[in-house]
């Protein structure tokens, strides 16, 4: 394969000038920066979690430590509610909601 040279590299700058305009340039070149490192950012916290997926299989495959003795009935205390699912909460917001669109048309308007 060929390699580009100065020639080659100045014709092709050229062209680009001509295509987009010498104004454009930049404002590419300061676009594909930032789309650059937000990649690099995004791809640094992959292997951060990637590294901490091998972390917790290497705990879980150590050998396990020995099982902690039984709670007594009067030391367990009551476990809260379970989370509602998100239906749920999406229904009790709208409801939320409705009554306070109701209240507000209810409450003659105050603006002067």
């Amino acid at each position: 394969m060929s390699q580009l040279g100065v020639p080659e590299l100045l014709i092709i700058a050229l062209v680009l000038v001509l295509l987009f305009g010498a104004k454009k340039l930049p404002e590419m070149a300061r676009g594909v920066g930032r789309s650059l490192r937000i990649f690099k950012s995004e791809t640094a916290k992959l292997r951060e979690d990637d590294d901490d997926t091998h972390t917790v299989q290497a705990q879980a495959q150590a050998p396990a430590q020995p099982q902690p003795q039984p709670v007594q009935p009067s030391q367990i205390q009551a476990a809260p509610a379970p989370a509602l699912s998100a239906e749920e909460q999406a229904r009790q917001l709208e409801e939320q909601a409705a009554r306070l669109r109701a209240a507000a048309a209810s409450q003659p308007d105050k603006r002067v």
